[in-house]
């Protein structure tokens, strides 16, 4: 679909939100077509008591056959009236439950199309905006859309149209009342149209409102450990109860505006009522109206009341609507990471390239990377050490493309990153990195992920005994099927890292990142571990980042970063003979030889 530009209309923002429905054209057509059947029939009412007044109680004896059935089978009008309810009974039913089939598939079908392009965003989007707001918008946003495009929509469209019957019965009846009736018109709307922007702003304040607040949950949720021992209690309390006020005072505003709408409505349309009694009266007096026609015309003009309250206090839901439908074509309208490569490998040999490489953070002052230049043999172990924010992760994670360089390329084989579909790029690369990034699944099936997810169970137990993970996997209620909770929190730390790198050793990539993979182990957990990084770099390119250098010793190259700048390189014997950055480090770290 075509984005939406910078500061959209209502009416874009509407028509892009019915882009949604035309699948389901069919179903809303039936629905449309039901409520548009139970607003013509709420004029029989008024027509009804019209003929009963006028014929009803004083006949005419003309033989007319209104005058004949009223007198002569008076049970006909009272079976007419159960009749025609129970008739806009079903008919009611049948629109209402079409609309809701429509907004369920629609919520279903807008929900997969925001996961489905939120798993394809740039790195970039992740770090700008944070997590709770996006989970908002899937959550919470998309449920105002379906009420905004179909239930807000049937109203609008069935009550416009009980209206529009009602007033044709009015003008039928006297034309002159009629007139007077629709003067109001025009104040109504206004008044409609001032209380909906001041709707729409609270609802936009509202929806940030709502991802602080989950914000905060999240955090309280994920921090409980710090929050107990250092006794952050109150402080947490104090920071939601802030959101909390904040959210409270956006809900006053807007309930202040939806509230006003109906009682400002109901006194325009009482000043009507006032100026159609009095003119009926005159006319009732000068014998230009009969009781039938004039009681007809006030209970038409009454049931006007019913119509004209719910499109007042739809409009509440609408402006909601909209505002939550922006948010989301917000993000679906988020540039997709960026897969300009045509070219693929099946399986690299593993050189690496970096060749006058500099990066900066979208928004940073200064270059994370300058001018990196390096050169990786197929094999080759190369470990990245220096001291934090030295630029080691950054440099890493342009390798598989989380991020593009400002200056410079990046190869592999010979062959420019830029050029290779991400696909292929990514399947020549696994990742074990300090911070164990597992799924509540079970066991196998975050050993087994993603390319690899068909493995066979022969081959996910190999891989899981090959990172010494088999004897405690066994151990668990479950084994290989048991669910190992949020980030595998029914687990140890040692015991989600050796999962990741069973997950590294199985999909048998021939370029391996280790980002401080041991950093998350015990000493016996790190004995265990160690075996298992050293079967799974073998005969593969291995960048190893590194904070104790004691791990990487033996590696073929070691890169001394500072300050995003390579500053030395070399093997571990002829940087410390350098005594330069390297050796420095080397003895703060209380190491020998």
């Amino acid at each position: 679909m075509t984005p939406l530009p910078a500061n959209p209309t209502s009416r874009q923002i509407y028509f892009r939100m019915l882009g949604y429905v035309r699948p389901y054209w069919k179903m809303l057509a039936l629905g449309l077509g039901l409520s548009a059947l139970s607003a013509a029939m709420e004029p029989l009412l008024p027509a009804l008591m019209k003929a009963l007044l006028d014929n009803g109680f004083a006949p005419k004896g003309d033989g007319s056959l209104t005058d004949s059935l009223l007198h002569e089978s008076p049970w006909v009008v009272p079976a007419f009236i159960i009749g025609i309810m129970t008739l806009r009974g079903i008919v009611t039913f049948c629109a209402s439950y079409s609309m809701s089939w429509v907004q369920i598939r629609l919520l279903n079908a807008i929900r997969r199309q925001m996961f489905e392009h939120l798993a394809r965003l740039p790195m970039a989007f992740f770090e700008a905006n944070p997590s709770a707001r996006t989970i908002t918008r899937v959550t919470n946003d998309v449920n105002a859309i379906g009420t905004a495009s179909t239930t807000a929509g049937v109203i609008i469209i069935r009550e416009t149209l009980t209206i529009i019957c009602l007033l044709a019965w009015l003008l039928y009846l006297n034309w002159q009342l009629t007139l007077v009736t629709l003067a109001v018109g025009p104040f109504i709307s206004l008044v409609s149209r001032r209380l909906g922007q001041r709707l729409r702003a609270m609802s936009r304040s509202t929806q940030v409102g709502m991802g602080a607040m989950t914000q905060k949950l999240q955090e309280a949720i994920h921090c409980q450990k710090v929050l107990k021992v250092f006794g952050g209690e109150e402080q947490e309390i104090q920071r939601f109860s802030r959101v909390n006020d904040t959210m409270r005072g956006y809900a006053t505003r807007a309930s202040v505006a939806s509230a006003a709408n109906t009682p400002l409505v109901y006194f325009f349309v009482s000043l009507s009522i006032a100026a159609v009694v009095y003119m009926a009266l005159v006319q009732a007096m000068q014998g230009a109206t009969t009781v039938g026609s004039f009681v007809s015309f006030i209970i038409g003009m009454l049931m006007l009341l019913s119509p004209l309250k719910m499109l007042s206090n739809v409009n509440a839901q609408l402006q909601n609507g909209l505002a939550a439908a922006e948010s989301v074509f917000h993000l679906l309208d988020t540039p997709l990471e960026a897969d300009p490569g045509t070219q693929t490998i099946a399986r690299a040999r593993g050189g690496i390239d970096f060749e006058t490489v500099d990066f900066r953070y979208p928004g940073g002052e200064s270059d994370a990377l300058h001018d990196i230049n390096l050169h990786v043999e197929p094999g080759q172990t190369v470990a990245l050490v220096g001291t934090s924010g030295g630029g080691k992760t950054t440099l890493a994670s342009l390798l598989p493309r989380f991020h593009t360089p400002t200056r410079g390329c990046i190869r592999i084989d010979g062959i420019d990153i830029q050029d290779l579909t991400l696909a292929s790029l990514r399947a020549q690369i696994a990742i074990v990195s300090q911070e164990t990034l597992l799924f509540n699944d079970t066991v196998a099936a975050n050993i087994a992920y993603g390319s690899t997810a068909a493995a066979s169970q022969e081959a996910i137990e190999a891989a899981a005994a090959a990172a010494n993970a088999l004897g405690f996997i066994r151990a668990l209620p479950d084994g290989f099927a048991t669910v190992i909770g949020e980030n595998g929190s029914r687990l140890s730390g040692g015991q989600r890292q050796r999962l990741a790198i069973a997950r590294a050793i199985l999909k048998d990539a021939p370029i391996l990142i280790l980002d401080e993979a041991t950093s998350a182990l015990d000493n016996e957990s790190e004995r265990l571990v160690q075996d298992a990084i050293e079967h799974l770099m073998r005969n593969r390119t291995t960048l190893v980042i590194a904070h104790r250098l004691s791990t990487i010793q033996h590696a073929d190259l070691i890169v001394v970063m500072q300050q995003g700048r390579v500053v030395e390189s070399g093997t571990h014997s002829t940087l410390l003979a350098a005594n330069g950055a390297y050796s420095r480090l080397h003895s703060t770290q209380g190491l020998t030889g």
